[in-house]
């Protein structure tokens, strides 16, 4: 790819992070999929998927991967990290499918956002 396609970041840039359960569902496919998908579609810098072993939330209920209870809904937490304007944009879809969970932005400083090309 040639530099005139590359994509660079200001130094300024947000993060936002969605808690969510893994057992949350849009449309009938995994909640953490479909704002992923959303936001490779609005084009978005990125977006990484983490999967907890153990948390709580608003309702303090316990979510854990012990070893009996594998199946369990288990805490997810979508990162992201754009511009801010990029970040804000997305905020409204975020609202309207994001039922049960935590939303939270920070400030960030980007030290390096680049693709290695073969």
């Amino acid at each position: 790819m040639s530099s005139d396609n590359k994509i660079t970041l200001p130094e300024d840039g947000m993060l936002l992070r969605i808690f969510i359960g893994g057992w949350d569902r849009k449309d009938g496919r995994p909640l953490y999929e479909y704002i992923v998908l959303k936001a490779r579609e609005m084009k978005l810098a990125g977006a990484t998927v983490l999967r907890g072993v153990m948390g709580f939330g608003a309702n303090s209920h316990l979510h854990t991967a012990k070893i009996l209870r594998l199946s369990e809904d288990l805490p997810i937490v979508i990162e992201m990290v754009d511009t801010e304007e990029n970040i804000k944009s997305f905020l409204p879809f975020l609202e309207e499918v994001v039922d049960d969970g935590l939303i939270t932005l920070e400030r960030v400083k980007i030290l390096r956002y680049k693709a290695k090309r073969g």
